[in-house]
């Protein structure tokens, strides 16, 4: 499982990276006012820079803009083979984070704690249902 991307903005830049740098993704920000610019966070200056600035800069993803997040409400996702060994796994869906899009993904917890997305479920179980 892997979590998607999501920001403010809905927006991600990507660099490939340099002899120095790795390649990296990097939320934006917002957009300079006079030029119309992606901004990104340069920890270094400590201050937003234009993505145009990099030497390394590729181009901007799309990323999910959260509107809202809801409970669980009891709901589970379920896996056939991503459990231990390739068996079935099921795990608490944690909240529903809802996009700007009106898309709903599933949020999940493990035991360990670890949250991802559950994008990947082969299928949602209801509150109070039994997998079919």
């Amino acid at each position: 499982m892997q979590l998607r991307y999501f920001n403010q903005t809905g927006w991600t830049a990507i660099f490939n990276g340099t002899e120095t740098e790795i390649g990296r993704m990097v939320r934006v920000e917002g957009w300079d006012p006079a030029t119309g610019t992606a901004l990104v966070v340069d920890p270094q200056r400590g201050a937003l820079r234009q993505v145009t600035d990099y030497v390394d800069f590729s181009h901007l993803e799309r990323a999910d803009q959260v509107v809202a997040a809801i409970p669980g409400g009891g709901w589970r996702a379920h896996w056939t083979d991503e459990g231990p060994g390739g068996s079935p796994l099921t795990e608490q869906v944690l909240a529903w984070l809802i996009t700007s899009q009106g898309r709903a993904t599933a949020i999940t917890v493990d035991a360990q704690g670890h949250v991802e997305d559950a994008d990947s479920a082969d299928a949602f179980i209801p509150p109070g249902e039994e997998l079919q």
